[in-house]
């Protein structure tokens, strides 16, 4: 449990200090910056940790991202390493998305988070930033769930899973025309649909937690959040099917840079998130289901965040006041 014992309160304070600096930029319509401040905080905190870090999954590939970019190397063990001093700093992957729902934020819409997820070396699959097939469901309908089935077919093992009417089953798609066959199945079968605009991780994982009212997550996104849904999954004993989807001959080229050959492979959760030791944390930017967004007040914030440990089989919400000014009476909301 090396990870556990050196980086929990640090991994914390990365997307609590990348939250706070997108939340400051909320509504302001300009959704590049937010993303900007938010990939600048996470880095600076991720770059002065106690580890050999390397980032599996980030903002893109080092000629389209200037910093969070795959295979960027990150923490305090880089530059021991110089030293010969590195053999205390554990190495880990790191896969990252400083800001999802880029535009949520931008506009204040609810369900923008900060996020990061980590593993010991070779845990978590280096997916390329290409659209994945998905479907996630939460730990009572693991196992009964095929992405090869049709709509109805999940939909009424998922409804047995919860000993219910698949009328009562709510499922979570992206608004986009892409999905429109999807979301006509979905409808035919009889269970209601939750439109989003952004947002298929923040989906995921409330698939997972009871009390959300969200029972499975359907429909093609990044395969970025796909690998970091995984690393959730693990933690929650939620279950994620993905299968890469290149749409063209530039994103199957990657893949077999990659060593990629089969896009019909069905990924299962293990497979994108295989490590031994996984953390995850995520800070809530905008109020959203899962997760209260960052709180302004006097002289400092208050930051909602969901942190998650698979080896020690810990599930937390931390709730943290930062205060800027030391004089600042702090008020409780």
């Amino acid at each position: 449990m090396v990870l556990d014992q050196l980086l929990e309160q640090d991994f914390i304070r990365v997307t609590e200090q990348a939250a706070i600096a997108a939340a400051k930029t909320m509504g302001y319509g300009n959704r590049r910056h937010s993303d900007q401040v938010a990939v600048e905080a996470m880095r600076k905190e991720m770059d002065a940790l106690a580890m050999t870090g390397r980032v599996v999954i980030g903002e893109g590939e080092r000629d389209k991202a200037p910093m969070l970019f795959v295979g960027e190397e990150l923490g305090a063990g880089h530059q021991a390493a110089a030293r010969k001093s590195a053999a205390a700093y554990p190495e880990v992957d790191i896969a990252v998305d400083p800001l999802e729902g880029t535009n949520l934020c931008a506009t204040g819409s609810p369900d923008a988070i900060a996020v990061l997820a980590a593993s010991e070396r070779g845990g978590l699959l280096h997916a390329p930033d290409i659209y994945m097939d998905k479907i996630v469901v939460g730990p009572t309908a693991r196992g009964h769930i095929r992405i090869d089935a049709p709509v109805a077919e999940n939909l009424k093992n998922i409804a047995a899973a919860f000993r219910r009417q698949v009328s009562d089953l709510t499922v979570v798609v992206l608004d986009r025309e892409r999905h429109q066959q999807l979301i006509d199945d979905i409808r035919r079968a009889g269970a209601r649909i939750r439109l989003i605009g952004d947002g298929d991780l923040s989906a995921g994982i409330s698939a997972a937690v009871r009390g959300t009212g969200v029972h499975a997550v359907l429909g093609t996104g990044g395969a970025p959040e796909g690998v970091i849904t995984a690393a959730a999954m693990r933690c929650l004993g939620g279950e994620i099917q993905a299968r890469l989807n290149p749409t063209n001959d530039e994103q199957k080229a990657r893949l077999a840079a990659l060593g990629i050959e089969n896009n019909n492979r069905i990924y299962h959760t293990e497979d994108l998130a295989p490590g031994r030791e996984i953390l995850f944390s995520s800070t809530g930017v905008t109020d959203g289901e899962l997760l209260k967004g960052v709180r302004f007040f006097g002289g400092g914030s208050r930051t909602s965040t969901l942190f998650m440990s698979l080896s020690r089989k810990i599930i937390r919400f931390v709730d943290t006041i930062h205060r800027d000014q030391v004089t600042t009476p702090v008020r409780f909301l």
